[in-house]
């Protein structure tokens, strides 16, 4: 547990001595004054039980607007290899129930996702804006045609 002043952090997961596997790094905010405003992880996304999952607890009584983006071909620009070529972002309540999908971000939502100035910087890369009630979130990017690869899914909570 750490006191963190604003700012932006990372947190890098590895294994010990080199091993492989599948990890979770989990963040929570526990001071009711403040608001965290953006989570991201970036991972290799492939489908079924090895897609790129992401949580996000919405706490409080008043609805959030969230900005989801699942990113893949853009990420190319910082000098990362592999990347997912088309990922597709799904969000599910905690309930199992899918509230929200996007392939490729400018199929919906395209200028109020711009207004955001969060639209990703590929066509093929996806982007959700939804108000959600409180409650618990699973994000999920998996690759449309089963292509495998690096991506990044993002939440932004704005104001």
């Amino acid at each position: 547990m750490a006191t963190l002043t604003p700012g932006n952090y990372t947190a890098i997961m590895s294994g010990k001595d080199n091993t492989t596997g599948i990890g979770l790094v989990e963040v929570y905010e526990l001071d009711s004054t403040s608001r965290l405003l953006n989570i991201s992880t970036r991972g290799f996304a492939a489908g079924g039980d090895n897609a790129l999952i992401a949580g996000l607890i919405l706490s409080g009584t008043d609805n959030g607007t969230i900005c989801f983006r699942a990113l893949g071909p853009s990420l190319a620009s910082f000098g990362v290899q592999g990347v997912i070529a088309d990922p597709r972002l799904d969000l599910f309540n905690a309930q199992g129930t899918k509230v929200g999908a996007n392939n490729n971000w400018k199929d919906s939502q395209q200028n109020a996702i711009q207004s955001t100035g969060l639209a990703p910087g590929t066509d093929t890369e996806s982007a959700l804006l939804t108000d959600l009630a409180p409650g618990n979130y699973t994000a999920i990017v998996s690759g449309v045609g089963g292509t495998t690869g690096v991506a990044l899914v993002e939440a932004y909570h704005l104001p």
